[in-house]
């Protein structure tokens, strides 16, 4: 009996363990700009904002809030992770080398990005399938609007906010997220 109870607190412990990375972004790794492998599991314990960006959109002057972002709150307990892509009108066209060139001298950009990919579409890379349908991060259902749309995801690698494209990194919603 003690054999299976054992057994039984153990599958169970196992099966809600996976049903937890399941829906949690610390499921995923990817390919970070420099080609390196980057494993969201060692964000566990930080508040991370997801962003897909574009080096030549009317909204890439993010990029300068998005680092004042990090400066401020990151790394310790705030990680901004950047997904460049080519899915809004061509406006990321550069190799991942020329994308970090582009990042590194014009917005002194510290904060990890991550190889391009396509964040909607029939080739949408799996993290951003997670970040916009509910079945797969157990919260709710988003599209991808725009280059520079923000998925905030909690402690615990759970989804909850979707901020839009035009909302400015250092705007008081994405502060007080942060802080709170």
């Amino acid at each position: 009996m003690k054999k299976f109870l054992i057994l039984f607190v153990s599958l169970f412990t196992s099966t809600l363990f996976a049903q937890t990375m399941e829906n949690s972004i610390h499921q995923f790794k990817v390919e970070a700009l420099e080609g390196d492998s980057f494993d969201f599991a060692s964000l566990k314990g930080k508040k991370i904002m997801i962003v897909n960006t574009a080096s030549k959109c009317g909204l890439t002057p993010q990029y300068k809030g998005l680092q004042k972002l990090y400066e401020q709150f990151g790394p310790e307990k705030f990680m901004i992770i950047g997904f460049p892509a080519n899915n809004f009108l061509a406006q990321e066209p550069g190799t991942n080398e020329e994308i970090a060139e582009f990042c590194e001298r014009n917005y002194g950009v510290s904060f990890p990005m991550m190889a391009k990919i396509d964040v909607k579409g029939k080739n949408m890379h799996p993290i951003y399938a997670f970040l916009t349908q509910s079945e797969k991060n157990g919260v709710m259902d988003s599209k991808v609007t725009w280059n520079f749309q923000k998925y905030l995801i909690n402690e615990q690698g759970k989804l909850e906010k979707v901020i839009s494209p035009r909302t400015e990194p250092m705007d008081e919603e994405i502060i007080n997220w942060i802080t709170k």
